[in-house]
């Protein structure tokens, strides 16, 4: 089962989903920041997305912190995400959990001036393809009544990041690498149309969106 699960994983990142690539002048860079087993997406903390995302200040993420140049967003697991800051706290019940299926949070956290030796892949976007990706990973947040989004009742990993109810359940063929290759060809950039693992999306990345 692990060598078919592995197998399938690189041949959803080789098939590329459907997607309509915008030719418009590629203005706007993300980052694709990979871990052991889980890939965050960091986005400019530039006017577009400021405001895009600036409920989320009422909400204990300090977009206009001085020093903040990046928003780190990531998606995953309720119990295993809330409950594992490092790996030496990884725990069965959570990873089982993860697996059968989960609700999802989105964990939300500023950064100032990256390190040179980050793990990440660049990737450039349109103008069009950049507001995309805002929209969808807003539309990912649960919302209350009046709109604002809903804080979990949990503690973050550092003294500036929160955890936020997300839609959709985590398990193990819907994970948190998943969620990036989804995010991505909803706004229109090519990418595998499975990659549940940080190789997917690395593979993906590096035969569609290199440069």
């Amino acid at each position: 089962m692990p060598a078919l699960y592995l197998s399938a994983a690189i041949f959803g990142a080789i098939i590329p989903g459907p997607a309509a690539p915008d030719t418009d002048a590629k203005t706007r860079e993300v980052l694709l920041v990979s871990g052991p087993i889980h890939y965050d997406l960091v986005l400019p903390l530039d006017a577009l997305s400021v405001k895009r995302f600036t409920p989320l200040a009422r909400h204990g993420i300090w977009l206009d912190h001085p020093a903040a140049e990046w928003l780190v967003v990531g998606w995953g697991a309720r119990d295993f995400y809330t409950q594992t800051p490092t790996y030496a706290d990884l725990s069965l019940p959570a990873i089982w959990r993860g697996m059968i299926g989960d609700s999802s949070v989105l964990r939300l956290d500023i950064a100032g001036a990256l390190p040179d030796d980050l793990p990440a892949r660049r990737l450039a976007l349109s103008e069009r393809e950049y507001a995309a990706l805002l929209d969808g990973i807003w539309a990912t947040l649960k919302t209350d009544a009046d709109g604002e989004p809903i804080r979990s009742d949990v503690a973050g990993y550092t003294q500036t990041d929160g955890f936020f109810e997300a839609k959709g359940t985590f398990h193990i063929l819907r994970t948190c690498n998943v969620w990036i290759g989804e995010r991505l060809r909803e706004a229109g950039i090519r990418f595998g149309i499975w990659t549940p693992m940080p190789l997917s999306v690395s593979l993906s990345f590096d035969l569609y969106q290199s440069r």
